[in-house]
């Protein structure tokens, strides 16, 4: 899943339980539920792939760093930091 599958400009209305207490704390100061629930979704989503990503992978992640340690960054001689 892409970012730009993440986002389609359409709204769809769902059922959501969520404590009468958060709701009411929410709606006193103003907190647009909608936005905020998208929001969260959008980054558990994000976080979630990332890690999905990370998972399919490591092996690769691993062979990686392995291969910079034992030769180093090709180019590491002209970093200025």
């Amino acid at each position: 899943m892409n970012h730009e599958s993440v986002i389609s400009g359409k709204r769809k209305p769902i059922n959501l339980s969520i404590d009468t207490g958060v709701v009411e704390a929410a709606r006193a100061v103003g907190i647009n539920l909608s936005q905020v629930s998208e929001a969260a979704l959008r980054e558990a989503a994000r976080q979630e792939r990332d890690r999905r990503w990370k998972q399919e992978n490591r092996d690769w992640i691993a062979a990686h760093r392995r291969w910079v340690e034992t030769n180093e960054l090709p180019l590491e001689k002209y970093r200025l930091f």
